[in-house]
């Protein structure tokens, strides 16, 4: 249940824009955030499982990034303690940036989650090294800070992360709760993250799941 692979395949590929070979008169710092946002483009062509709502295909990881900056904005109101909600888009903003290497992992292919964590270090070190050294560590700090989960602002970014392509699967009634394998229990376990940051959502999450499996979109169990 893996996505289709990124481009380029990990430790592959030259940077679209290379900092050292921009033409012009270009200052270093420039030149390096330059490659930095091209680098970056790649996201664009990270497919994800879960299919869009509005057309018939699956949506990209840069689609699904500023879903949840959206929903950041939309619902910052229910997060379980209070959040600074322009730290809380850095986050969802960043997070998935290493996928550009490391490739999406499904949520539920349990094989790929087990070296999920030294695929994403190892693509994080490479990616926000393109950027000068003070943006380098914070946006490695921002990373690291989602992926922890210490503090309010990333309570609540993966709780977004989580509801989004349950939303999805909702709204397509099922999506990729009809791959084999995926039941109520499961996918309710995957997502209890999302109480952390919201026990509104979480409540909201509840109802959905149960609507699944009434309407024979997610399998009970």
């Amino acid at each position: 249940m893996t996505a289709s692979p990124p481009a380029p395949a990990p430790g592959t590929a030259k940077p679209l824009l290379d900092a050292e070979g921009l033409p012009l008169d270009i200052p270093g710092r420039l030149a390096r955030q330059i490659a930095f946002i091209a680098e970056t483009d790649r996201l664009k062509a990270v497919l994800r499982l879960s299919p869009l709502l509005s057309a018939n295909r699956r949506e990209n990881d840069a689609e699904h990034s500023w879903h949840l900056a959206l929903m950041v904005l939309v619902l910052a109101e229910y997060a379980n303690e209070p959040v600074e909600v322009e730290r809380t888009l850095k986050l969802v903003l960043v997070h998935d940036l290493v996928e550009i290497y490391a490739g999406d992992t499904c949520l539920f292919d349990d094989a790929a989650r087990k070296d999920q964590a030294q695929r994403e270090g190892a693509a994080a070190k490479r990616l926000f090294a393109l950027l000068p050294p003070d943006q380098e560590a914070e946006f490695h700090g921002l990373w690291n800070e989602f992926e922890e989960r210490r503090t309010p602002e990333a309570r609540f970014a993966k709780a977004m992360d989580r509801l989004q392509p349950l939303l999805l699967n909702a709204g397509n009634h099922g999506g990729t709760w009809r791959a084999p394998g995926v039941t109520h229990t499961r996918v309710r376990e995957r997502t209890s993250v999302i109480d952390e940051g919201s026990h509104d959502l979480w409540d909201c999450t509840e109802k959905l799941l149960a609507l699944g499996v009434r309407e024979g979109w997610l399998k009970s169990g």
